[in-house]
């Protein structure tokens, strides 16, 4: 097993079996609205897959929370942009609070290595 960005309290990210989980990710700017959070969180979310061997094209599953279901047509307008035609991974998105309020959206995502 491999943990990358270890903190005190969660590593960002682990590779167990060629699979790798990522921790939730959330946007770094939470001045900015949902597009832009959701942007920012995908970003996070390549950078982190490609440093696993990986990429967006293996998601095994990402789960989507949001703090408003309000916010759902920004943030698929930037989803559908982001995911590969015929790779769209399996998804679920909740309605939930968050630990920090001013977050809009977080993702975990598990997927495959290459």
């Amino acid at each position: 097993m491999q943990r990358f960005h270890v903190g005190p309290r969660l590593s960002e990210s682990a590779i167990f079996n060629k699979t790798v989980y990522l921790a939730g990710q959330v946007p770094e700017d939470t001045t900015q609205d949902i597009i832009r959070q959701t942007q920012s969180v995908l970003a996070q979310i390549d950078r982190l897959l490609e440093e696993a061997g990986s990429d967006k094209t293996r998601i095994l599953m990402c789960q989507i929370f949001v703090v408003d279901i309000a916010y759902m047509p920004g943030l698929n307008q930037v989803w559908d942009a982001w995911v590969v035609p015929g790779n769209t991974p399996p998804r679920a998105t909740v309605q939930a609070p968050l630990a920090n309020p001013l977050w809009l959206v977080e993702m975990v995502v598990t997927a495959a290595q290459k």
